[in-house]
Parts: structure tokens; sequence; C-alpha cells
């Protein structure tokens, strides 16, 4: 494990202990534990406390397990409003709407429209290519304390491929290249043809491809193996515990400032709290008189076993219109997608797997064994515009980690290094236009 150091352990001089200040994060998924780990890093006492019986229960357990460092695109866009009232009618639709006599759901769709423009997705895509690149680098240097091969991480980059040849044109257009420096990477623009050459498992999907823009660098993993592992490196530090099975239900103040946590009949105190707990956060928000823009946008996954016969792709493919995303992970085919706004329902609804399942037969039939697939849903915590929030809840003693949506496995590593950062008193090592409550 790589060994946590304060400034004093960095000199080799005795630590005191007691003025150690400890951090109490509310959370077990990717989010919480690299938090954990950042904080550890940087010389706190680090609780983690989770409601599962196991870490990564939630949105982290099996989603598409896609490292996008250099290619991040909010769902809020111009014309998003247009094509879900198109989706409504379509049978595999990517996305589903169900209308509820909510404040909540309909103060998300507000904002959620209110940011679906150009020039707003052109912001939180330049934010999120910051807070990627900053990723990029610290997942790179954790990745290689959990073993990379034990985590099923590759590096063969991302190909979107495009049905639209007008769709590829906007998707150029917008892509920023010139702001972070070098976050774009070495990309590529590819006609049809191009497409198949960088991945010849397209061959039988040649005529539904207008073209794709490829991505060098990117990743591939499996997310919970990740959580699994970064859990068994922090618990070798005598200045990590973990509490599982324990809900946290609110906070205790004392003249304004959290103290403590309530998780059933006990309170459990420390110096500091990092909220990361996916959709659980708005509630325990709620409790301090905090309200988070966060609303569930369910996704689906597919885990299908790759034999000798299938010819699955190597590099990572995202099709842009069907939101269709598929990556290799060790011997299986990971294929996640859809975006429904249905509420916190996390049951898989077997209507959807089928959709996805015959969107998937037709473009890549001979990719895995489907039949054998297995299926999963989790809500992912997403904000109207598409970033994370990061920083202060307004509450003292109180930090948000929160609303990353479905890019939660690829900004963990950033988003922690940001708040592990701030609650040392150090500057952010991103800007944070964009990304804070307060």
């Amino acid at each position: 494990m790589r060994q946590p150091a304060t400034d004093d352990r960095a000199a080799g001089l005795p630590v005191d202990r007691d003025r150690m200040k400890r951090v109490l994060v509310i959370g077990g998924g990717v989010i919480g534990l690299t938090t954990a780990w950042e904080l550890l890093v940087a010389g706190f006492e680090v609780l983690l406390v989770e409601a599962a019986d196991s870490v990564a229960t939630g949105a982290s357990q099996a989603n598409g397990g896609q490292l996008s460092y250099r290619y991040v695109s909010p769902i809020a866009d111009a014309g998003v409003a247009l094509k879900a009232l198109r989706w409504m009618f379509e049978r595999d639709s990517p996305q589903q709407l169900r209308l509820e006599p909510s404040i909540r759901q309909w103060s998300w769709l507000v904002r959620f429209l209110a940011n679906c423009s150009r020039s707003a997705n052109r912001r939180t895509t330049l934010r999120l290519l910051r807070l990627g690149e900053l990723s990029r680098a610290a997942f790179g240097q954790l990745a290689k304390q959990v073993r990379p091969e034990s985590i099923a991480l590759r590096t063969p980059g991302k190909l979107v491929i495009f049905r639209q040849a007008r769709e590829l044109a906007r998707a150029v257009r917008a892509m920023p290249t010139n702001e972070p420096p070098n976050a774009m990477g070495e990309f590529s623009i590819l006609d049809a043809d191009g497409c198949v050459a960088r991945e010849p498992a397209l061959d039988g999907a040649q005529c539904l491809i207008a073209g794709g823009i490829f991505t060098g660098g990117e990743a591939v993993a499996d997310c919970r193996l990740f959580c699994l592992r970064l859990l068994e490196q922090l618990s070798q530090s005598r200045d990590f515990r973990v509490l599982l099975r324990t809900r946290v239900a609110g906070f205790v103040r004392d003249q304004g400032r959290a103290v403590a946590v309530r998780a059933g009949d006990d309170e459990i105190p420390a110096d500091e709290f990092v909220v990361a707990a996916g959709l659980h956060s708005s509630s325990l928000a709620r409790n301090i008189g905090v309200r988070l823009p966060i609303y569930p946008v369910k996704g689906y996954s597919l885990t299908a076993p790759i034999g000798r016969a299938h010819r699955a792709p190597e590099v990572s493919v995202t099709d842009f219109e069907r939101k269709v995303l598929y990556a290799r992970i060790g011997e299986d085919l990971r294929i996640a997608a859809l975006a429904d706004l249905v509420g916190a329902d996390p049951r898989v609804d077997p209507r959807r797997v089928a959709s996805l399942l015959r969107v998937v037969r037709a473009t890549l039939p001979e990719a895995a064994d489907y039949g054998r697939a297995v299926s999963w849903a989790g809500l992912r915590p997403a904000t109207p515009h598409g970033a994370p929030i990061l920083g202060p809840s307004g509450v003292p003693g109180i930090w948000l980690n929160v609303g990353h949506g479905a890019l939660g496995f690829t900004l963990a590593t950033g988003s922690a290094r940001v708040l592990a950062a701030m609650l040392a008193g150090r500057e952010a090592p991103v800007p944070l236009d964009g990304l804070t409550l307060v």
C-alpha cells in the first residue's frame, strides 16, 4: 500500500495520532472508497460507513466499466428535448420518462432543460475534461497499488460510432480541442471503413455506421473489483476503519457544526464528514436543510461471457445514437445502456432488458453469448447539468462528493483528490467553477 503521509511522516518524524483529524465518509461505492484513500494519503484518520453488508453494491456494482477521461458528453445538450419526445414512441428507446407528481422530479427536469443548449454543454464538457484529466493521473497512480490485472484493467482506447453523418459532424464541431491542454489526447475522426479497421468486430454493422471518433489511451476495468481491491489496501492502514451494515440517518450538530452522525441508536463522532452516498445523499442533505439537485437516472447492464467462437470488440465501443456501450472486461462483454427517468425504482424491468438485447443483437450479434447474459440495473445520481457537486455543503463540517451520474467510475479518483485537498486546506487541483454547491 502506498503509505499515507502527513508532513511529519514525509519528514520521518513521529506522528501524534491524537491530533490527527478524523473524517467520516458516508458511502462505500467507488466515490466513497476513493475519497477514503485520498484522505488517508493526505494524513487524516478515516472511518468509512456503508449501509449494505459489502462495498460496491449500488451504482458501482456492474456499471459500464469505461474510464472515459478524454471523451465526456453530458446528457444535457441541444436537441435532447426533441429526441426525448421522439423516443417516447420508439419500441427500443434509449430513454424512458415516467412523469410523477413530484416536485423533486419536475424541478430537476426544468433545470435539465435549461442546460440543454450548446453553450451549456460546452461549459460542462470543459469542466469534466479538467476533472477527467486529473482523474486519469490519479487513477494511474492508484491502479499500481491494486494491481491492474486484479481489476481487469486495459487501455484499448475508445471508439464512439455514429449512425448518422449529421450527428458525427455535430460531435466533431463540439469537440473542445484546445482546453485544457492535451485533455482530448490522441483522437481520430474515422469514416465507416476506418471504424471497422480500428475495430474489426464491427464489420457486420458497417452498414449502420456513418463514422466515428476514436480516442487513444482510454481504459476499461471492473469497477466492483476495483472497489474490493481498494478496500483491501485501505484496511492495511491502522488509520482506516470500515463499518458495514450501518445506515446513517442524519447528523448531530453543536452550535451549527456537525459533530456526529446518527446510525440507529448510536452517534458516531468525527471532526469532518463527507457525504458520498449516491442517491441517499439527497435525504441526508435534506436533514440539514440542504437540497441537492440530484435525480436517479436508471441504467442497465448485461454481462455476457465471451467464448472462442465469439468476436467481441477489443476497443471500448459506444453507439452514440442508441446510447449503448460495449467494454470487454476479462472474459466477459459488459454492455451498458439506457437512461430512464422513472424515479427511485431499482428493479430490473424485463421489458427494458429485452429491448437492450434486441439492439445489441442487431449491432454485434456475434460478440458474446447473450443467452447467458446476467442483467443488472443501477440508479445513477445525476445533476441537471451533468457535472458532480464537490466541496462544502453550506453546513460547517459537512462536505459533498455527489452527483456523478454515469461518470462515477471515470471521475472518482479526481473528485476524491479535490475533496482531500480542500479538507487539508490546500488549493483545489482543478478550477471549481460549476462544480460546487455553495
